[in-house]
């Protein structure tokens, strides 16, 4: 067949179909180019709406927290650089050591009849805490009396012997011989007597010995033997052992390099050291300073001191490891919380909040510091307003929102009640504003009243879960024209 006949059978030629193909490709690339530039488009649009919203502070960009670097500012906790005095501390790990320790050792062997005391007991010095059987000491004791009393006789005697002697020497009428004979025969007895009464002494120190007295006041522990026991000089642990614990001392380690200063602020006076507990968050006792060690510990540099506390309270017990914190003086200065102080790549630095509430970071130079403040030495004036929590969030002259309240450790921060006080006084303003704006009528009724009920802070948790509602379900927010009352 012809190429002209099949061309008037209406059929397409291989000439005809390949333009209609290259059409329709061209064709399906502009459509969708065309739909990826509506689709850029719209996400730009949408995004810049929230932004524009939200400088303005309100509409749906506010409310649902979509805004834009001109959206709400930093939340942050404030705090006032004051002038004033910084104790100087030493801390450092220590052990409560009794000043007296006794272990109740039997002196004689006998058996145990009477304990006379109760375990954990306070005693006073002198009273009666054990005896032992005494009627073999007062047997002993009486036996040595009796040989004193019989050479105590014969001596008498003897020197009765020796005078006469000497007369009749005197008289020529006795040798002289049997004269220094008696002579020596009484010194001989005086010798006996002398150890007789000796004799006497030990039975009646024996005989005290059966009766187990406090050597001192303190806390008697639990005791080894019980009554009807057997006991003498080697038994293990003796009876008890009694420790001294009003007062008590305490023993803990400084380094070598605070020597001077510790020795150039005990000359001045009384230092105080205060007992905490191992958390250091409660203060046990506070004492004196007493001394330092004679020597300085080669292998760890540090000498031991020793620090002496009443312990009215007996909250200080023997051999209890305590945090111990000795105070040397004061050093004057300009005083922030430690919180407010960071650390960057060119030293320290805080934030100044100034009066259009935007922070600056400035460099400073810290001095001396404790658990809840910092001295500055140099780059900061006391009444000054610095960023105390949140620092981290925050960024050279950006704007920031002081909260109602400031962190732990802020100085110069309201007191509770009065943070109170204007946090209720600012969600009621909040609630008022927000129920004048013209979306609030966009709301159901339930949830006008129960925002107007919230406080700041409950509103923006009620928010916060509002949205990641949202962004979960991809809805837009029912209420876009409603104002915020976010703090």
């Amino acid at each position: 067949m012809a190429e002209s006949e099949l061309q008037n059978t209406g059929f397409p030629t291989r000439y005809q179909g390949r333009p209609r193909r290259r059409w329709l490709s061209v064709l399906l690339a502009l459509l969708f180019i065309a739909v990826l530039a509506g689709g850029a488009v719209y996400l730009v649009h949408r995004a810049g709406k929230p932004s524009a919203a939200g400088a303005a502070g309100g509409g749906p960009g506010f409310l649902f927290g979509r805004g834009g670097s001109a959206g709400p500012s930093v939340t942050v906790g404030e705090a006032t650089a004051q002038a004033g005095d910084l104790p100087i501390l030493i801390d450092a790990l220590g052990t409560i050591t009794p000043p007296k320790t006794a272990t109740l050792v039997p002196q004689i062997s006998g058996t145990l009849i009477d304990v006379a005391f109760t375990e954990g007991q306070m005693v006073k010095q002198g009273q009666v805490l054990a005896r032992i059987d005494p009627r073999p000491y007062q047997a002993a004791l009486t036996q040595a009396q009796g040989t004193l009393a019989k050479d105590q006789a014969q001596l008498a005697a003897a020197q009765v012997t020796l005078e006469r002697y000497r007369k009749l020497l005197a008289q020529d009428s006795i040798a002289r011989q049997d004269f220094d004979t008696q002579n020596a025969t009484v010194k001989q007895l005086q010798g006996t007597v002398e150890t007789d009464q000796a004799a006497v002494q030990t039975a009646q120190i024996n005989l005290g010995y059966t009766t187990i007295t406090a050597p001192f006041g303190g806390l008697i522990g639990l005791r080894t033997v019980d009554p009807g026991n057997y006991v003498s000089t080697g038994t293990t642990g003796g009876i008890a052992t009694l420790t001294q614990v009003q007062p008590i001392d305490v023993v803990f380690a400084v380094p070598q390099d605070r020597i001077p200063d510790i020795q150039a602020a005990a000359r001045t006076g009384h230092l105080p050291v205060t007992a905490l507990d191992r958390a250091r968050a409660q203060q046990l006792a506070t004492g004196r300073f007493l001394t330092l060690d004679n020597q300085v510990n080669i292998s760890t540099g540090t000498v031991r001191a020793k620090a002496r506390f009443d312990n009215a309270e007996g909250k200080l017990f023997p051999n209890q490891f305590v945090n111990v914190r000795l105070q040397l003086g004061t050093v004057q200065g300009v005083l922030v919380p430690v919180t407010a102080v960071r650390t960057g790549p060119n030293g320290d630095y805080v934030y100044v909040i100034d009066q259009d509430s935007v922070a600056h970071m400035r460099p400073v130079k810290r001095g001396l510091a404790t658990d809840a403040q910092i001295q500055i030495v140099q780059g900061l004036q006391a009444g000054e307003q610095i960023v105390s929590e949140g620092g981290d969030r925050v960024k050279d002259g950006a704007p920031v929102r002081r909260a109602d309240a400031a962190g732990p450790g802020g100085a110069g921060t309201p007191s509770a009640g009065a943070s109170g006080a204007r946090r209720a006084a600012s969600g009621s303003a909040a609630g008022a504003s927000a129920a004048g704006h013209p979306g609030w009528v966009s709301l159901p009724p339930q949830v006008r009243a129960k925002l107007q009920g919230m406080t700041p802070e409950q509103r923006h948790a009620y928010f916060q879960q509002l949205r990641q509602q949202q962004a979960a379900s991809g809805a837009q927010p029912a209420a876009s024209g409603a104002a915020s009352s976010q703090p």
